[in-house]
Formats: C-alpha cells, structure tokens, sequence
C-alpha cells in the first residue's frame, strides 16, 4: 500500500501505529475502549455518521423508519438492525438520533417504541437532530428521571461534512456524560465543544443558521450585481476570498452559484424549518430578527419556484430565472 492510512477510518489515525514490514503494514491499533452504539436515524446526515462510528470499531446497531436504507447501511458497514428505536437503544451504552424535527424525535424517543422506554440506566443519549431547544430541555429532564442522560449535540456541516467525518458539533447538558462521549462523537467532527446546559446545543445551532442565512443573501447578491457589471466572477471571488469578505459559503458555492447548480448540500425546505427555529426562540428572549424574516420570506420564493429541495445557495436564483 502507498498510503496506507487511506484504507482506514480517517478518525483512526491519532490511534493508529504503521509498522512497515517489507511491502507490507501491520495496523496496530490504540483505541481506549470499544463501545456498545445505537443510531437511530440514516438520513443523509445520519447514514455515513454511523459509518464512521462503525469503522471505529464501537458495536453499532442501527434503526432507520425506511427499513431499505437500514437494509442498505448494514451491507455496507458492520453492525445490526434493529426494528424499532426501543429495540435500538435497547442495553446500548450510547445512542445517537439524527432525525427531521420536534415530532418525529418525540416519536423515536417518548413514542410508543421509544427509545426512552429501553435506555438503560448510566447510558448516554446524544441528539444530532436540530429542533427546538424547549424539546432538548424536556428530553434532558425525562432522560434524568429514568436515570440516563442526554446531550443536545446538533451539527453543521453539511452532506459533505457528514460524508468527510468533519463536522461541528454544538452541545448542550452536563460535562461527566459530555466527557464520556467526546470520544464518540470524535468519530465523525472535527471539532466539538460543550456550550452550556442542556438547550446550549440548539440555541448555537440557531446562531449558526442566522449567521449562514445572511451570509448567502449577501453572496448572491453580490454575484448577481457582479455578473450584471460584466465581470469575471471566478477571477473576482479568487482575490476578493482571500480578504475580510472570505466566508465558507463563498469559498465552497461560489462555482456552483455562478453556474447555477443547486444540488451541493443543506435543503431549502430544512433551512426553513431551522430558520422558524430560531424566529420562535427570538420572539421568547426579545431578540429581533428583521434581515432573518425577510430571508427565510426569500426562500418561500425559491421553494414555490421548484426548488424545496436546492441547497441554499440557491436564493441566488430570484436574482437569475
């Protein structure tokens, strides 16, 4: 092998010791300890999240509501199936969901197969899932009752990130189980950080959306105006990136803004639902939103143009039909 790390997870390698026999590498791998995992949820998010806690070696079990994409992960990494949430998490020492919003994690964990109703006691349960930070706090409190805890862990990122094991991780709730699962999380982000107390997780993930949201109203405006002036917009973002307009959205969709391609990443209509998010959570703590209101009003325009399904870097689009 030329390169022998590339066959191997990419968040195994601080762990790894290559020992160069001829033509041959022995892996001796230093992982501190080998856990038992469920991962509830294999959306495009969640699907190669799970991959890389498998790759790291942890027992992974898996649930998805589509039985197929279950069927699928399972041919494709180690682990098992599961046929309920509750069969899941059933004696796993963490359990991980990544799901759609507020109703359906009510479903996977106080539903009627819930998981809340086989988490076992001392277990610790992390929610990649961006919802609301009123549901974080009562999972937190139920999860405390029945004597396991609970970390609101959204991430960001994007698909790319998911699929590259390089995302950010935002949490919420207390720092023992947050220490405990740190290494697991590690897995796939590339930095993790425990903001506050249960809730944390969320309220920065809706500073993230705010910030991401105007960043890309502003990138589209200013392609449109310069390709409007008849400039070379690859050549303009090549110098003006490297300056205090830089910005990843720029970096990462300017190409694809330029050539009108929409199918790189986060989806109008989640971007919506995170954008109401943090529009509720600002009328309860008096923060004003006004430039947040008017972008998420643009994107009701790009979906009723065809596009609840473009990446967000599609709001360029009013601008260029």
């Amino acid at each position: 092998l030329n390169n022998p790390r590339k066959k191997l997870c990419p968040k195994l390698e601080k762990n790894v010791n290559i020992i160069p026999n001829n033509k041959t590498f022995l892996f001796r791998l230093r992982l501190p300890f080998m856990s038992k995992v469920s991962f509830i949820g294999l959306g495009v998010m969640g699907y190669p999240m799970a991959g890389y806690i498998s790759k790291a070696g942890h027992d992974v079990t898996v649930y998805n509501r589509t039985k197929t994409k279950a069927e699928k992960w399972i041919k494709e990494n180690k682990g098992k199936l599961a046929n309920t949430p509750m069969e899941a998490a059933k004696d796993s020492d963490f359990i991980f969901t990544c799901v759609g919003n507020d109703n359906d994690l009510r479903e996977v964990t106080l539903g009627e197969k819930g998981l809340f109703k086989s988490a076992k006691k001392d277990s610790i349960y992390v929610d990649n899932t961006t919802a609301s930070a009123n549901i974080a706090r009562e999972l937190y409190k139920e999860a405390k009752s029945k004597g396991f805890d609970f970390l609101d862990a959204p991430i960001s990122g994007g698909q790319a990130g998911a699929e590259g094991g390089t995302l950010t991780v935002m949490v919420g709730g207390d720092e023992t189980p947050y220490k405990k699962a740190e290494p697991i999380i590690d897995c796939y982000s590339k930095k993790i950080k425990l903001l506050g107390p249960s809730g944390s997780g969320q309220l920065t993930k809706m500073v993230n959306q705010i910030c991401i949201a105007g960043v890309v109203q502003g990138l589209s405006e200013a392609i449109n105006f310069g390709m409007n002036a008849g400039l070379n917009m690859i050549d303009v973002i090549e110098v003006i990136s490297k300056g205090a307009a830089q910005s990843w959205q720029m970096e990462n969709r300017h190409k694809t803004m330029i050539e009108d391609k929409f199918d790189y990443g986060f989806a109008v209509d989640w971007m919506r639902k995170d954008l109401k998010i943090a529009m509720d959570e600002a009328k309860k703590n008096n923060s004003p939103l006004p430039i947040t209101k008017i972008i998420d009003e643009y994107y009701a325009e790009v979906q009723k143009m065809g596009g609840k399904r473009w990446d967000t870097s599609s709001l360029i689009k009013r601008f260029r039909k």
